[in-house]
């Protein structure tokens, strides 16, 4: 341990928070804000490398392909919801409401969108023209991808150095189990289960389908985190439930002809349909509304369902600005206020498994 007289001869030791001005920068994906918007979101979500891992010669022309061919379908999505996501809008209503529930401190959210505007090119400008002591970088994604919060974080990095932005940086990598996280989750699913179970005939079972973004398999396969932790989030949801239930993990959105994980949300609900079950689906890796909630399991799954004659389905909301789910995000800015600079998840050291090569802490402790 450090000595005093160490101490006095290094940087001045940071402000207390209260003093300090905070930014935090909260990744999403980013969605079309119109109609023009969704070719180039489109193109902008494959020519990522983190997104369509095949050569960099071949990635263009392949992006342009899958791009053109998801256009038509995209484009009748977003008409179901006025043309545009609402992904920005419920991110900025969250952005409020963190900064409200930070009162003992000076902190400003700035959002980074991935895809579409704001990009982090933007976000890091108006950071650097705040001018803050210290920037937290907070995913709306609780769990670890290499294609989610990694490709954020490899985008943030290149944005800070463009505009100069020189400031200690705390990165939250996940938080995954995070306790008031997943005690928020729960009550959402409590509240949703008790609703649709009210509205069923006592003779009809109930199924919950924890439905998340698939990845290709090849992904999961190189050491990304995202499936074992989605499993850590789901048995940490239904302990902090304490309700025991029938229930399965799903992944839905298959973007690419590659092979999935699964199974798929569509193979649960026609396994629903075979054991004449009701669904509950919990979108478990979405923390706000946009069109893989609102037309593809809003829509597209439960037409499925109702086709299949699934006796019946219903679906649990996102977090959006739940006040139990703003807390959970503001406890995580303290705990990285108290990480210090560099990388801290939802427990504070690692999380992931030794076999998790693509594990943000890399090569360090496991647990």
């Amino acid at each position: 341990m450090r000595g005093k007289d160490h101490e006095t001869s290094g940087p001045a030791a940071p402000a207390p928070a209260a003093r300090r001005k905070i930014a935090i920068v909260l990744f999403n994906l980013g969605g079309p804000d119109r109609p023009e918007a969704i070719k180039p979101f489109l193109l902008n979500l494959f020519r990522d490398p983190a997104i369509l891992r095949v050569p960099f010669f071949v990635r263009p022309f392949l992006a342009r392909t899958i791009a053109r061919a998801r256009t038509a379908p995209a484009t009748a999505n977003y008409a179901l919801l006025g043309g545009k996501s609402p992904l920005l809008g419920l991110t900025r209503e969250q952005a409020v409401a963190l900064e409200a529930a930070l009162p003992d401190m000076e902190a400003r959210c700035f959002i980074a969108m991935r895809y579409w505007h704001p990009f982090s090119l933007e976000a890091a400008r108006a950071v650097k023209a705040w001018g803050p002591d210290e920037v937290i970088l907070l995913p709306l994604y609780p769990q670890f991808s290499t294609t989610t919060t990694g490709s954020s974080v490899t985008a943030w990095r290149d944005a800070a150095v463009r505009v100069g932005l020189a400031a200690h940086t705390t990165t939250v990598c996940c938080y995954p189990i995070d306790p008031a996280y997943t005690a928020a989750t729960a009550l959402l699913v409590k509240a949703a289960y008790e609703q649709a179970r009210a509205t069923l005939d006592p003779g009809v079972p109930l199924r919950v389908l924890f439905s998340a973004h698939g990845l290709p398999e090849v992904i999961i396969q190189g050491g990304d985190p995202y499936q074992w932790q989605i499993e850590r989030t789901v048995a940490a949801v239904l302990s902090a439930w304490g309700a025991t239930v029938d229930y399965a993990i799903c992944y839905q959105s298959r973007a690419t002809p590659q092979k999935w994980i699964g199974p798929s949300t569509d193979e649960e609900v026609e396994r629903a349909a075979h054991d004449r079950t009701a669904v509950l689906v919990v979108p478990i890796a979405f923390v706000s509304e946009h069109t893989e909630t609102l037309v593809e399991l809003d829509v597209e799954y439960r037409d499925l369902a109702l086709k299949l004659n699934v006796p019946g389905y219903f679906r649990v909301p996102t977090q959006n600005a739940d006040p139990g789910f703003i807390a959970s995000l503001a406890g995580l800015v303290q705990r990285a206020i108290d990480c210090g600079p560099g990388l801290c998840s939802g427990v504070g050291g690692r999380l992931c498994r030794i076999e998790h090569g693509a594990c943000p802490f890399g090569a360090g402790n496991h647990g």
